[in-house]
């Protein structure tokens, strides 16, 4: 019988994301692709050191020696490196334990219709466009943050782990958003009151939120090995829409925080997020100093497109 991924939280994760690979981006950037594929064989022995996104992917991976959910989880290498230039990814892979055994090596090639094809539920990369196209086609995507690169501390023992989400734009779709930078505060807030009762649309991030709800919906809820939080800008009288669309979503939420434009930074450090999505720049970078970061590009949808998840 064929495996199958159904009833799988599929992660596709780009090599940048999951390792350090500044020197070789550099190198690709400044000499090109013969000058980065030469560099990779000649030194395809060398370990690579963690990246901003391996301290997720490994607690991830630990979920599935969890009683009741081997092989809950899958994660997908999604590279444009060729096969020729990937055995120090996988050799990298191996010496740190990942139980990763499957890759998409485009060399060059899209990498979305394969995103497509595995079903994936979250996709990490360091390449906006990668990420944009992705969200274009309704596949959750953050560009994790790599302008600052955190140390992993391998004897870390991660008994929770815990994932940030901003709202508009991320878990909803951006249409308050919009109308609170077209118009400001007040239409926005005058807009949010009025449709207190109307379910947003869906984020980019709905379904996936809603997968991680049916998660820990089969654990008792302090024994859940996932734990999320919501930390938002909006603060009352914006908050009520949120909780009755997670309530119409009948999706879980176990923190939120409501910061009225108080920086995230802190509050996400406090959480202790090993990953937190939010569309703005100026939010990732700022909590990327204290905790992985990944921003989320708008969507390109058409107009009236978005629906529960």
């Amino acid at each position: 019988m064929a495996y199958s991924l159904d009833n799988r939280l599929v992660i596709g994760v780009s090599s940048r994301a999951l390792f350090d690979l500044t020197v070789e981006n550099e190198i690709f950037k400044s000499r090109g692709v013969e000058a980065y594929c030469q560099y990779q064989v000649e030194h395809e022995k060398e370990l690579l050191a963690p990246g901003n996104g391996f301290g997720l992917i490994k607690a991830l991976l630990a979920i599935n020696e969890l009683p009741g959910q081997e092989g809950r989880v899958e994660v997908i290498i999604m590279s444009h490196n060729s096969p020729d230039t990937s055995l120090r990814v996988f050799h990298s892979i191996a010496h740190y334990g990942l139980n990763i055994s499957r890759a998409v090596l485009a060399s060059g090639a899209s990498l979305t219709p394969y995103l497509q094809a595995f079903g994936t539920d979250l996709y990490l990369s360091a390449d906006e466009d990668d990420v944009q196209a992705a969200i274009n086609c309704g596949i959750a995507a953050g560009i994790i943050c790599d302008e600052v690169l955190r140390t992993y501390d391998e004897n870390l023992e991660v008994s929770q782990i815990k994932i940030a989400f901003d709202g508009d734009a991320v878990l909803f779709s951006d249409e308050s958003e919009q109308i609170y930078q077209t118009q400001g505060l007040e239409a926005f807030e005058e807009n949010e009151r009025r449709l207190a009762d109307h379910p947003m649309k869906a984020g980019p991030f709905a379904k996936f939120l809603k997968t991680l709800s049916d998660i820990q919906k089969e654990f008792p809820a302090e024994q859940a090995p996932i734990r999320t939080a919501l930390v938002t800008a909006r603060s009352a009288p914006a908050h009520e829409r949120v909780i009755r669309t997670l309530r119409a979503w009948n999706v879980r939420i176990d923190e939120a925080f409501f910061l009225g434009g108080i920086t995230k930074r802190d509050v996400l450090k406090a959480f202790g997020a090993h990953i937190f999505f939010d569309d703005q720049a100026l939010h990732t970078q700022s909590a990327s100093e204290v905790v992985p970061a990944a921003r989320v590009p708008y969507r390109k949808r058409n107009v009236g497109e978005g629906t529960d998840p």
